[in-house]
């Protein structure tokens, strides 16, 4: 994509202004559309005198008009924390606001990106996961309001594909981490980098064997403009980095990579946490020719060199 005018809903959040700053290098007209409930101003600071550049503070779920060729929905609170303290306002960010958008979408003729989640999959009973498992998701718990609401937005989207030919994709992003996540997030690497770089106790909930996987922002902006750059392919497809490790290992590579003094305790497991997170990419390999570059080692230093202009 060059020389496109596309909008990035959730733009100053911490994907959405690395795909700013990415789209932007190609000489793209970006509207980053961000209502600041977790996004920061701060994130988009460099790009606010770039002519191609123009912040709209705005919220998706209340109907609005703009010309895009492109949009890249990122728009909606993704971590525990963030997305439960309104959980009513989260499931509206993911339901009427893939409505408004898709309203766009038939006015300009345009291509929708959802970013979706790996949270589709709830608590998977199978590992790694395919695009084509159904996932294992309580309808009712404390996690719902965003599990049911990306899984909900895919339906819709689909339905639109289906009835009306829209042009759409749909990508479900793993556990990504790197520059410009928020220090209060809530995010299991944000949260062990802060605690590690304070020499504060490094908290592991449950006994810490539960796994995750790790993709590097820079791998995960390349997946997304690939997808939205495909054609004949809507997905949805997995964007992540199947490396599999378990939070306890990741909490001690932490401690080691800031010689930190932090000691490791345990707390209580939140209700429905996933016991497993590991991506098939087989169908983005096929697809888009993608896969992860970024190892973790690489991704955890430049993200703690970040986190420590933050803290210190």
């Amino acid at each position: 994509m060059q020389g496109e005018k596309i909008l990035i809903t959730g733009g100053a959040g911490f994907i959405g202004s690395h795909l700013c700053k990415k789209l932007l290098s190609k000489e793209n007209k970006i509207f980053c559309l961000d209502n600041f409930y977790t996004g920061s101003r701060q994130n988009i600071k460099p790009f606010l005198n770039n002519p191609n550049f123009q912040l709209l503070e705005k919220d998706i779920i209340e109907i609005f008009e703009i010309e895009a060729d492109y949009i890249f929905n990122l728009a909606c609170p993704a971590s525990p924390p963030h997305y439960q303290k309104d959980s009513i306002k989260t499931m509206k960010t993911s339901i009427l606001g893939i409505y408004n958008l898709l309203d766009i979408v038939e006015k300009n003729n345009a291509r929708l990106l959802q970013a979706s989640t790996s949270e589709i999959y709830g608590s998977p009973l199978e590992n790694p996961q395919k695009e084509s498992y159904w996932g294992n998701v309580n309808p009712i718990g404390v996690r719902s309001c965003y599990d049911e609401g990306k899984r909900c937005a895919e339906s819709i989207l689909v339905d639109f594909y289906r009835q009306k030919k829209s042009d759409i994709k749909i990508v479900r992003i793993f556990n990504t981490y790197g520059p410009n996540m928020a220090i209060n997030d809530g995010r299991v690497i944000s949260n062990f980098i802060v605690q590690a770089l304070k020499n504060e106790n490094i908290t592991v909930y449950g006994d810490g064997k539960q796994t995750r996987s790790f993709c590097y922002i820079d791998d995960l902006v390349e997946g997304l403009i690939k997808t939205m750059e495909s054609n004949n392919f809507i997905g949805p497809v997995n964007i992540g980095n199947p490396n599999e490790m378990t939070v306890l290992e990741l909490a001690e590579l932490i401690i080691s990579l800031t010689n930190s003094k932090s000691k490791i305790v345990h707390q209580e497991l939140p209700q429905d946490d996933p016991t497993n997170r590991k991506p098939d990419i087989s169908l983005a390999k096929l697809k888009l020719k993608w896969e992860p570059k970024v190892d973790i080692i690489e991704g955890l230093e430049k993200t703690i060199r970040y986190f420590k202009e933050l803290t210190l």
